[in-house]
Protein backbone atom coordinates (compact mmCIF):
# COMPACT_ATOMS: atom_id res chain seq x y z
CA UNK A 1 0.00 0.00 0.00
CA UNK A 2 2.89 2.34 0.32
CA UNK A 3 2.32 3.45 3.64
CA UNK A 4 4.67 5.34 5.41
CA UNK A 5 6.43 4.29 8.71
CA UNK A 6 5.21 5.73 11.48
CA UNK A 7 8.12 7.73 13.91
CA UNK A 8 8.16 9.25 17.11
CA UNK A 9 10.35 10.10 19.51
CA UNK A 10 10.61 10.91 23.25
CA UNK A 11 12.74 11.67 26.57
CA UNK A 12 12.06 10.45 29.87
CA UNK A 13 13.53 12.37 32.91
CA UNK A 14 15.26 9.78 35.23
CA UNK A 15 15.81 11.04 38.88
CA UNK A 16 17.25 8.87 41.80
CA UNK A 17 19.86 9.77 44.40
CA UNK A 18 22.39 8.10 47.22
CA UNK A 19 21.57 8.79 50.92
CA UNK A 20 24.01 9.03 53.90
CA UNK A 21 22.67 7.74 57.26
CA UNK A 22 23.74 5.72 60.53
CA UNK A 23 21.72 3.58 62.20
CA UNK A 24 18.86 3.44 59.52
CA UNK A 25 15.95 2.00 61.07
CA UNK A 26 16.46 3.54 64.93
CA UNK A 27 13.07 4.93 65.33
CA UNK A 28 14.64 8.27 65.79
CA UNK A 29 16.18 8.07 62.27
CA UNK A 30 13.45 9.45 59.71
CA UNK A 31 15.47 9.16 56.54
CA UNK A 32 13.72 5.50 55.05
CA UNK A 33 10.18 6.63 56.28
CA UNK A 34 10.93 10.08 54.37
CA UNK A 35 11.68 8.43 50.89
CA UNK A 36 8.41 6.75 50.81
CA UNK A 37 6.58 9.67 51.73
CA UNK A 38 8.30 11.63 48.60
CA UNK A 39 6.28 9.52 46.13
CA UNK A 40 3.25 10.64 47.68
CA UNK A 41 0.98 7.38 47.21
CA UNK A 42 -2.23 7.30 49.08
CA UNK A 43 -1.89 5.36 51.92
CA UNK A 44 1.23 3.06 53.52
CA UNK A 45 3.49 1.82 50.93
CA UNK A 46 3.90 -2.15 50.72
CA UNK A 47 7.38 -3.43 51.75
CA UNK A 48 9.03 -6.52 50.64
CA UNK A 49 12.49 -6.63 52.82
CA UNK A 50 15.11 -8.95 50.72
CA UNK A 51 18.23 -9.24 53.33
CA UNK A 52 21.60 -10.99 52.83
CA UNK A 53 21.68 -13.88 55.11
CA UNK A 54 25.36 -12.91 56.29
CA UNK A 55 24.14 -9.17 57.36
CA UNK A 56 21.41 -10.89 59.22
CA UNK A 57 23.83 -12.98 61.25
CA UNK A 58 25.60 -9.53 61.91
CA UNK A 59 23.23 -7.42 62.25
CA UNK A 60 20.02 -9.73 64.49
CA UNK A 61 18.93 -6.56 65.92
CA UNK A 62 17.33 -5.92 62.03
CA UNK A 63 14.77 -8.88 62.60
CA UNK A 64 12.96 -6.51 65.27
CA UNK A 65 14.04 -3.18 64.20
CA UNK A 66 12.69 -3.71 60.91
CA UNK A 67 9.13 -4.33 62.15
CA UNK A 68 8.99 -2.12 64.76
CA UNK A 69 10.28 0.70 62.71
CA UNK A 70 7.37 -0.02 60.35
CA UNK A 71 4.87 -0.20 63.21
CA UNK A 72 6.14 3.40 64.46
CA UNK A 73 5.18 4.80 60.92
CA UNK A 74 2.46 2.60 60.20
CA UNK A 75 0.84 5.82 58.29
CA UNK A 76 3.54 5.73 55.91
CA UNK A 77 5.13 1.80 56.12
CA UNK A 78 3.68 -1.87 55.44
CA UNK A 79 6.04 -4.37 56.35
CA UNK A 80 4.73 -7.63 53.95
CA UNK A 81 7.67 -9.74 54.79
CA UNK A 82 11.34 -10.73 55.10
CA UNK A 83 13.28 -12.65 53.01
CA UNK A 84 16.98 -14.04 54.07
CA UNK A 85 19.40 -15.14 50.74
CA UNK A 86 22.65 -15.92 50.87
CA UNK A 87 25.07 -13.28 49.95
CA UNK A 88 28.08 -13.35 47.41
CA UNK A 89 28.32 -15.05 44.18
CA UNK A 90 26.12 -17.79 45.55
CA UNK A 91 22.54 -15.98 45.09
CA UNK A 92 23.84 -15.00 41.47
CA UNK A 93 24.59 -18.47 40.34
CA UNK A 94 21.57 -20.35 41.22
CA UNK A 95 18.48 -18.87 39.60
CA UNK A 96 16.77 -20.96 42.54
CA UNK A 97 16.48 -17.50 44.36
CA UNK A 98 15.57 -15.59 41.35
CA UNK A 99 12.31 -17.92 41.20
CA UNK A 100 11.93 -17.44 45.20
CA UNK A 101 11.99 -13.87 45.02
CA UNK A 102 9.61 -13.49 42.08
CA UNK A 103 6.98 -15.62 44.26
CA UNK A 104 8.10 -13.98 47.36
CA UNK A 105 7.14 -10.67 45.11
CA UNK A 106 3.44 -12.00 44.01
CA UNK A 107 2.57 -14.06 47.32
CA UNK A 108 3.38 -10.26 49.15
CA UNK A 109 1.21 -8.64 46.42
CA UNK A 110 4.03 -5.94 45.62
CA UNK A 111 3.00 -4.14 42.68
CA UNK A 112 4.38 -1.21 41.35
CA UNK A 113 3.66 1.47 43.84
CA UNK A 114 5.28 -1.17 46.31
CA UNK A 115 8.94 -1.82 47.06
CA UNK A 116 11.23 -3.96 47.22
CA UNK A 117 13.92 -3.24 49.99
CA UNK A 118 17.22 -4.89 49.21
CA UNK A 119 19.66 -5.16 52.41
CA UNK A 120 23.23 -6.87 51.50
CA UNK A 121 26.34 -6.66 49.39
CA UNK A 122 26.56 -5.97 45.63
CA UNK A 123 25.68 -10.01 44.66
CA UNK A 124 22.36 -9.54 46.59
CA UNK A 125 21.17 -6.40 45.67
CA UNK A 126 22.11 -7.05 41.87
CA UNK A 127 19.65 -9.90 41.80
CA UNK A 128 17.04 -8.67 43.94
CA UNK A 129 16.84 -5.24 41.86
CA UNK A 130 16.48 -7.73 38.43
CA UNK A 131 13.59 -9.19 40.28
CA UNK A 132 12.12 -6.38 41.03
CA UNK A 133 12.40 -4.88 37.17
CA UNK A 134 10.93 -7.72 35.44
CA UNK A 135 8.30 -8.06 38.01
CA UNK A 136 5.29 -6.53 36.73
CA UNK A 137 7.35 -4.84 34.25
CA UNK A 138 9.07 -3.32 37.21
CA UNK A 139 8.13 -2.83 40.94
CA UNK A 140 10.15 -0.31 43.20
CA UNK A 141 13.26 -0.93 44.05
CA UNK A 142 15.56 0.66 47.31
CA UNK A 143 18.93 -0.33 47.65
CA UNK A 144 20.36 -0.79 51.16
CA UNK A 145 24.00 -1.57 50.38
CA UNK A 146 26.28 -3.10 53.26
CA UNK A 147 30.00 -3.56 52.38
CA UNK A 148 32.68 -1.17 50.84
CA UNK A 149 32.34 -2.46 47.49
CA UNK A 150 28.22 -2.26 47.41
CA UNK A 151 28.28 1.34 49.22
CA UNK A 152 31.22 3.03 46.42
CA UNK A 153 30.25 1.12 43.43
CA UNK A 154 27.65 -1.71 42.93
CA UNK A 155 24.60 -0.12 44.42
CA UNK A 156 24.62 3.36 43.31
CA UNK A 157 24.38 2.14 39.75
CA UNK A 158 21.72 1.51 37.64
CA UNK A 159 22.90 -2.19 36.84
CA UNK A 160 20.97 -5.23 37.76
CA UNK A 161 21.68 -8.96 36.95
CA UNK A 162 22.88 -12.60 37.70
CA UNK A 163 25.17 -14.95 36.13
CA UNK A 164 24.70 -17.34 33.93
CA UNK A 165 25.80 -20.12 31.33
CA UNK A 166 29.57 -19.59 32.92
CA UNK A 167 29.16 -15.78 32.38
CA UNK A 168 29.04 -13.02 35.17
CA UNK A 169 25.76 -10.90 34.86
CA UNK A 170 24.70 -12.38 31.59
CA UNK A 171 21.11 -11.52 32.48
CA UNK A 172 19.92 -8.60 33.39
CA UNK A 173 18.43 -5.06 33.34
CA UNK A 174 19.11 -1.69 33.65
CA UNK A 175 16.51 0.24 35.76
CA UNK A 176 16.86 3.76 37.91
CA UNK A 177 16.25 2.30 42.09
CA UNK A 178 13.95 4.46 43.85
CA UNK A 179 16.66 5.52 46.17
CA UNK A 180 20.14 4.05 47.73
CA UNK A 181 20.86 4.39 51.26
CA UNK A 182 24.09 4.48 52.50
CA UNK A 183 23.99 3.07 56.53
CA UNK A 184 27.66 3.27 57.82
CA UNK A 185 27.03 1.46 60.86
CA UNK A 186 27.17 -1.93 58.57
CA UNK A 187 30.72 -1.39 57.71
CA UNK A 188 31.49 -2.48 61.63
CA UNK A 189 31.27 -5.98 61.11
CA UNK A 190 33.18 -6.48 57.95
CA UNK A 191 35.85 -8.23 58.14
CA UNK A 192 39.16 -6.58 56.97
CA UNK A 193 39.25 -8.69 53.47
CA UNK A 194 36.06 -7.30 52.63
CA UNK A 195 37.18 -4.05 54.09
CA UNK A 196 40.15 -3.85 51.70
CA UNK A 197 38.58 -5.53 48.64
CA UNK A 198 35.88 -2.89 48.50
CA UNK A 199 38.55 -0.13 47.94
CA UNK A 200 39.84 -1.29 44.45
CA UNK A 201 36.88 0.63 42.83
CA UNK A 202 37.78 3.71 44.37
CA UNK A 203 40.99 3.82 42.96
CA UNK A 204 39.32 2.51 39.62
CA UNK A 205 37.34 5.64 39.41
CA UNK A 206 39.86 7.61 41.12
CA UNK A 207 42.26 6.57 38.45
CA UNK A 208 39.92 7.39 35.35
CA UNK A 209 38.42 10.64 36.72
CA UNK A 210 40.03 12.29 39.70
CA UNK A 211 43.57 12.69 40.25
CA UNK A 212 42.84 15.15 43.51
CA UNK A 213 40.67 11.73 44.67
CA UNK A 214 43.72 9.60 43.58
CA UNK A 215 45.92 11.73 45.84
CA UNK A 216 43.82 11.29 49.04
CA UNK A 217 43.57 7.50 48.53
CA UNK A 218 47.32 7.85 48.42
CA UNK A 219 47.79 10.13 50.93
CA UNK A 220 45.57 7.81 53.49
CA UNK A 221 46.34 4.19 53.19
CA UNK A 222 47.78 4.15 56.78
CA UNK A 223 44.29 5.36 57.91
CA UNK A 224 42.22 3.04 55.54
CA UNK A 225 43.80 0.31 56.36
CA UNK A 226 43.33 0.82 60.72
CA UNK A 227 39.54 1.48 59.55
CA UNK A 228 39.34 5.10 60.29
CA UNK A 229 35.70 5.78 60.22
CA UNK A 230 36.35 9.14 58.74
CA UNK A 231 38.57 8.25 55.74
CA UNK A 232 36.40 5.65 54.36
CA UNK A 233 33.64 7.82 54.70
CA UNK A 234 34.65 10.09 52.63
CA UNK A 235 36.13 7.21 50.05
CA UNK A 236 32.45 6.03 50.00
CA UNK A 237 31.02 9.73 49.32
CA UNK A 238 33.25 10.56 46.86
CA UNK A 239 33.34 7.28 44.96
CA UNK A 240 29.36 7.37 44.83
CA UNK A 241 29.43 11.05 43.49
CA UNK A 242 31.79 10.20 41.00
CA UNK A 243 29.86 7.24 40.25
CA UNK A 244 26.28 8.67 40.08
CA UNK A 245 28.25 11.72 37.97
CA UNK A 246 29.16 9.83 35.44
CA UNK A 247 25.77 7.95 34.95
CA UNK A 248 23.60 11.42 34.76
CA UNK A 249 25.88 13.64 32.39
CA UNK A 250 28.20 10.76 30.79
CA UNK A 251 25.79 10.56 27.60
CA UNK A 252 25.43 6.52 27.75
CA UNK A 253 23.49 5.69 30.86
CA UNK A 254 22.02 2.31 29.76
CA UNK A 255 25.15 1.63 28.25
CA UNK A 256 24.12 1.65 24.47
CA UNK A 257 27.55 2.80 23.16
CA UNK A 258 30.64 0.29 23.14
CA UNK A 259 32.39 2.22 25.64
CA UNK A 260 32.18 1.48 29.56
CA UNK A 261 35.40 3.46 31.18
CA UNK A 262 33.87 2.39 34.68
CA UNK A 263 34.94 -1.07 33.74
CA UNK A 264 38.52 -0.43 34.00
CA UNK A 265 40.43 -3.51 34.81
CA UNK A 266 37.05 -5.82 34.90
CA UNK A 267 37.81 -7.55 31.33
CA UNK A 268 40.07 -10.20 33.50
CA UNK A 269 38.56 -9.57 36.73
CA UNK A 270 34.94 -10.92 35.50
CA UNK A 271 37.10 -13.87 33.66
CA UNK A 272 39.19 -14.43 37.16
CA UNK A 273 36.38 -14.47 39.25
CA UNK A 274 34.55 -17.31 37.39
CA UNK A 275 37.71 -19.34 37.35
CA UNK A 276 38.65 -19.45 40.87
CA UNK A 277 34.47 -20.12 41.43
CA UNK A 278 34.21 -16.64 42.85
CA UNK A 279 36.81 -17.52 45.71
CA UNK A 280 38.32 -14.27 44.70
CA UNK A 281 36.45 -11.34 45.73
CA UNK A 282 35.54 -8.99 42.82
CA UNK A 283 37.25 -5.95 44.43
CA UNK A 284 40.16 -8.35 44.54
CA UNK A 285 39.89 -9.43 40.88
CA UNK A 286 39.04 -5.51 39.71
CA UNK A 287 42.93 -4.82 41.62
CA UNK A 288 44.59 -7.62 39.60
CA UNK A 289 42.81 -6.27 36.66
CA UNK A 290 43.99 -3.03 36.89
CA UNK A 291 47.48 -4.34 37.88
CA UNK A 292 47.52 -6.15 34.37
CA UNK A 293 46.04 -3.69 32.04
CA UNK A 294 48.59 -1.23 33.85
CA UNK A 295 51.56 -2.96 32.87
CA UNK A 296 49.90 -3.92 29.08
CA UNK A 297 49.59 -0.12 28.70
CA UNK A 298 53.39 0.50 29.56
CA UNK A 299 54.97 -2.61 27.37
CA UNK A 300 53.11 -0.84 24.60
CA UNK A 301 53.65 2.82 25.42
CA UNK A 302 50.71 4.09 26.64
CA UNK A 303 51.87 5.15 30.62
CA UNK A 304 55.24 5.56 31.83
CA UNK A 305 56.76 2.86 33.77
CA UNK A 306 57.10 5.12 36.59
CA UNK A 307 53.27 5.64 36.62
CA UNK A 308 52.74 2.13 36.09
CA UNK A 309 55.03 1.03 39.51
CA UNK A 310 53.54 3.92 41.57
CA UNK A 311 49.85 2.84 41.52
CA UNK A 312 50.70 -0.77 41.73
CA UNK A 313 53.02 -0.03 45.14
CA UNK A 314 49.31 2.28 46.33
CA UNK A 315 47.73 -1.47 45.54
CA UNK A 316 50.44 -3.46 47.37
CA UNK A 317 50.41 -1.03 50.13
CA UNK A 318 46.68 -1.36 50.72
CA UNK A 319 46.62 -4.93 51.21
CA UNK A 320 46.10 -6.45 47.70
CA UNK A 321 48.05 -9.62 46.48
CA UNK A 322 47.93 -8.62 42.75
CA UNK A 323 49.47 -12.04 41.55
CA UNK A 324 47.15 -13.04 38.50
CA UNK A 325 46.57 -17.27 39.21
CA UNK A 326 47.23 -19.06 36.07
CA UNK A 327 49.79 -21.17 36.06
CA UNK A 328 49.52 -23.32 32.71
CA UNK A 329 49.29 -22.53 28.84
CA UNK A 330 45.39 -23.69 29.50
CA UNK A 331 44.69 -21.36 32.27
CA UNK A 332 46.44 -18.41 29.89
CA UNK A 333 44.30 -19.17 27.02
CA UNK A 334 40.88 -19.66 29.88
CA UNK A 335 42.11 -15.75 30.65
CA UNK A 336 42.52 -13.95 27.75
CA UNK A 337 39.22 -15.56 26.25
CA UNK A 338 37.51 -13.02 28.76
CA UNK A 339 38.93 -10.45 26.31
CA UNK A 340 36.04 -11.66 23.55
CA UNK A 341 33.47 -12.27 26.16
CA UNK A 342 34.24 -8.53 27.28
CA UNK A 343 33.31 -7.75 23.83
CA UNK A 344 30.31 -9.82 23.47
CA UNK A 345 29.33 -7.98 26.58
CA UNK A 346 29.36 -5.04 25.53
CA UNK A 347 28.20 -5.77 21.58
CA UNK A 348 30.13 -3.64 18.82
CA UNK A 349 33.62 -3.16 18.73
CA UNK A 350 35.90 -4.01 20.75
CA UNK A 351 36.48 -1.22 23.20
CA UNK A 352 39.41 -1.56 26.69
CA UNK A 353 39.51 1.32 28.58
CA UNK A 354 43.02 1.96 30.06
CA UNK A 355 44.60 5.14 31.32
CA UNK A 356 47.82 7.09 29.94
CA UNK A 357 47.94 9.24 33.20
CA UNK A 358 45.59 9.80 36.70
CA UNK A 359 42.61 11.29 35.09
CA UNK A 360 42.83 10.23 31.72
CA UNK A 361 41.05 7.34 29.96
CA UNK A 362 42.14 6.04 26.85
CA UNK A 363 40.01 3.74 24.62
CA UNK A 364 41.76 0.73 23.14
CA UNK A 365 40.34 -1.17 20.17
CA UNK A 366 43.00 -3.79 19.67
CA UNK A 367 44.83 -6.14 21.57
CA UNK A 368 48.27 -8.07 20.87
CA UNK A 369 46.98 -11.25 22.96
CA UNK A 370 50.98 -12.06 22.69
CA UNK A 371 51.64 -8.93 24.73
CA UNK A 372 49.32 -9.40 26.82
CA UNK A 373 50.34 -13.14 28.33
CA UNK A 374 53.56 -11.65 28.49
CA UNK A 375 52.11 -9.04 30.79
CA UNK A 376 51.03 -11.78 33.11
CA UNK A 377 54.17 -13.10 33.34
CA UNK A 378 55.83 -9.17 33.90
CA UNK A 379 53.22 -8.33 36.39
CA UNK A 380 53.79 -11.78 38.64
CA UNK A 381 57.58 -11.50 38.14
CA UNK A 382 57.31 -7.93 39.63
CA UNK A 383 55.15 -9.09 42.34
CA UNK A 384 57.27 -11.68 43.38
CA UNK A 385 60.11 -9.25 43.77
CA UNK A 386 58.86 -7.23 45.48
CA UNK A 387 57.52 -9.81 48.08
CA UNK A 388 61.19 -11.25 48.70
Amino acid sequence: MGLKPIKHSFELKYSYGSYFTDRLFDLKNPTFRDLIQEAKDEGPAKLLFVIDAGVLNAHTYLNEDIPDYCRFHKYSLELTGIIELPGGEEVKNDPRYLDQLLKAIDINKICRHSYVVAIGGGALIDLAGYAASIAHRGVRHIRIPTTVLSQNDAAVGVKNGMNLLGKKNFVGSFQIPHAVIIDYHFLTTLDDRDWIAGIAEAIKVALIKDPDFYQYISDHVADLKKRDKESMQYLIYRCAELHMEHIARGGDPFEKGSSRPLDFGHWSAHKLEHMTNYQIRHGEAVAKGMALDLVYASEIGLISAALTDKIIGLLIDIGFDLEIPVKTKTQISDLLSGIEEFREHLGGRLTITFISSIGEKEDVHEIDLQRMEASIMVLNDRIKAKMT
